[in-house]
């Protein structure tokens, strides 16, 4: 089945309400433009805040008003949507959160981002506690995998959506250079985009990456969202303007791949009981 993507590539303002009111319209954007799955960046309501290790930005239970606002979008324009992710607050926790709807403006559920970084400029181990698992979302265009960011450099989360079987795997995303911090160990878009192309081919995955664009105090945000194929063929990929990013994936390259190559039906899951030991 053909299914085209469309990634919604945002600039954030201070104005929380102007975000909404941006990303609805460009959900709107994407589907006149044929998109049936849409998904946008990572915290597209707010600033990133996490770039300071102190931030009067407060979590929200939710259903809130930006919940309504995505489940509104998808019903009006009849997409599934990835709703990016949102600063959810649970008892006495707070969540880095994703939610999904169909097509119809129900949520089909939602997913916590697991890996949470602690670095100059994504200071996130302030803000956020680690979800709990994966999940996989059933939908009419194929089943849909969510991980957000950081989330990128773990092959084992990949896997695990595969394995609970997703045929695609979209990751809202807020990454970007910090001032004043080198990337001495190389080009960090290069391996970001990198690590993310094998997380295609090694599972038969349509891998979606959805960046923010824009100068946030400290950190510049470079975009370049893009879309593989199951084999790591590029579909597309966006500059650093905002705009959508059309692509249109075939979910049955999924399956001939492994008919062809085995990846799943070949592992040796006796042999990797180490992965899940401390290093």
């Amino acid at each position: 089945m053909e299914v085209k993507l469309g990634l919604v590539q945002m600039r954030m303002a201070e104005d929380r309400q102007k975000n909404l009111s941006k990303a609805s319209r460009l959900v709107g954007a994407a589907a006149r433009g044929g998109a049936q799955v849409v998904c946008l960046p990572e915290l597209f309501d707010v600033p990133y805040f996490p770039q300071e290790e102190g931030s009067s930005v407060a979590p929200e239970r939710l259903p809130n008003d930006a919940t309504l606002t995505l489940s509104e979008a998808a019903r009006e324009n009849e997409v599934v949507l990835v709703g990016g992710s949102l600063y959810e607050r649970s008892g006495r926790k707070a969540y880095n959160t994703s939610t999904v709807y169909d097509e119809r403006g129900r949520t089909l559920g939602s997913y916590r981002k697991v890996h949470i970084p602690q670095d100059p400029g994504f200071y996130e181990q302030d803000y956020f506690s680690p979800g709990d698992g994966y999940r996989v979302f059933e939908t009419t265009y194929g089943r849909i995998g969510v991980l957000i960011c950081f989330d990128q450099w773990y092959p084992e989360a990949a896997r695990a959506n595969r394995l609970l079987g997703a045929e695609m795997v979209f990751y809202p995303t807020a990454i970007g250079t910090v001032k004043g911090v080198g990337q001495v160990e190389g080009d960090w878009r290069q391996a970001w985009e990198a690590v993310q192309r094998g997380h295609a081919i090694a599972n038969g995955l349509v891998v979606a990456a959805v960046n923010r664009v824009g100068i946030e105090k400290e950190t510049t945000f470079w975009g370049g969202s893009f879309v593989y194929d199951q084999f790591g063929t590029l579909l597309a990929r966006a500059d650093s303007r905002e705009r959508v990013l059309f692509a249109t994936c075939d979910t049955e390259l999924g399956r001939d791949v492994e008919r062809g190559w085995g990846f799943l039906r070949n592992r040796r899951p006796s042999t990797y009981r180490g992965l899940v030991g401390s290093p």
